[in-house]
């Protein structure tokens, strides 16, 4: 019988996890959709944004998978959300450029901070209080 037992993450970790390793994909799979979002201004190009916060979205979705990296995750995945921040204002202010109601593109904005207390819940230490 092995001496280790597989780890698995909580369910809010796992579902987090899950979204953005997804999202982290869709980066690197349908680039030119993230290129356009990156507004101007952006100390990058479109691309180098886009391929960097997509291999951040996936490194911090693995990273919430287990409790010995979750924390270092925790705080990965909350400095991208606000990294991201002038991106979706970019989008709410040029709904024209995305073919999206501004409506939806500006109701979206306040996820943003129910995300980000979602992942510092998802990202705590295994030895946190719940």
């Amino acid at each position: 019988m092995p001496t280790w037992a597989p780890v698995r993450p909580t369910r809010s970790a796992a579902l987090l996890g899950g979204l953005f390793i997804v999202t982290g994909t869709l980066h690197f799979v349908r680039p030119g959709l993230f290129d356009q979002i990156v507004p101007p201004g952006t100390p990058m190009s479109a691309r180098h944004a886009t391929l960097i916060s997509g291999a951040a979205e996936i490194a911090g979705g693995l990273g919430l998978l287990h409790p010995a990296t979750r924390p270092a995750a925790r705080w990965g995945l909350l400095a991208l959300l606000v990294a991201v921040v002038p991106a979706n204002v970019f989008m709410a202010q040029h709904p024209q450029r995305f073919g999206l109601p501004a409506w939806a593109l500006w109701a979206r904005l306040p996820l943003q901070p129910l995300l980000m207390w979602a992942v510092w819940r998802a990202g705590r230490p295994p030895s946190a209080p719940r």
